[in-house]
């Protein structure tokens, strides 16, 4: 996946992410709602990731082909 198919996937995620929060803040998002706002977060922050591996990658001279998505668990779990 290339880096401008990685941030067309990153703003649908976050236009989503507005409009969810959007119906969260006036008070009319329902329990899917919410639910899919946690899921559109986590996908943010696995694509998120995945643009840093890509980058890391490059400036390490290396093919930024070689980064891949991580799984949910693992990116959640990295201490800020």
């Amino acid at each position: 996946m290339a880096d401008e198919q990685v941030h067309d996937v990153i703003e649908r995620l976050v236009a989503e992410e507005h409009r969810l929060m959007e119906l969260e803040d006036s008070g009319e998002a329902t329990a899917d709602d919410r639910t899919r706002l946690g899921e559109v977060r986590v996908q943010l922050d696995r694509f998120w990731d995945l643009l840093r591996q890509r980058r890391a990658e490059r400036a390490a001279g290396r093919d930024p082909e070689d980064a891949s998505l991580r799984d949910a668990g693992t990116v959640e779990e990295y201490e800020q």
